[in-house]
């Protein structure tokens, strides 16, 4: 499915935010030292983050707000050095319990960076589970509100 008709379908059927304005995303690339690819500044374009399924607090995929996104590292180990995750690891989707979908923007293959499941008990190992963001939102839209990468 086109992003087109991902972002149509996020916007019509689950929980999206108002868009992001061009000030806030040029203070998130600013900030963070890395540009959003294709399909997260398609997104943030038109959402600035948002859940699906259900309305915070009870969503188990939140798609975290651009002011929200920050080095994994931090996010789930509460320490910003190398010995606690990658510089390059940042925290996208919020999966509750300090459970995070990341990405690395060290990595990018056909313009978009790679989605990993960051299970807070065993990060700074994580998961590949998508290649972009589109192909992680179409598969989360179809998951029925679960982690659609786990097993059973």
């Amino acid at each position: 499915m086109s992003l087109d008709k991902l972002l149509a379908e996020f916007s019509r059927l689950h929980f999206p935010r108002p868009p992001a304005t061009p000030e806030q995303i040029a203070a998130f690339e600013a900030r963070v030292g890395w540009k959003l690819d294709a399909d997260l500044r398609a997104f943030y374009q038109r959402s600035d983050g948002g859940t699906l399924f259900e309305e915070q607090p009870d969503a188990s995929y939140r798609i975290l707000s651009l002011e929200e996104i920050r080095r994994a590292r931090v996010a789930i180990m509460g320490r910003d050095n190398d010995q606690y995750g990658a510089p390059s690891h940042y925290t996208l989707v919020d999966m509750q319990d300090t459970n995070y979908v990341i990405l690395d923007v060290a990595q990018q293959a056909g313009g978009a960076y790679p989605l990993f499941d960051a299970w807070h008990e065993t990060y700074p190992v994580a998961k590949p589970i998508a290649s972009s963001f589109a192909e992680f939102l179409e598969r989360a839209m179809r998951s029925d509100g679960f982690s659609y990468w786990l097993d059973g």
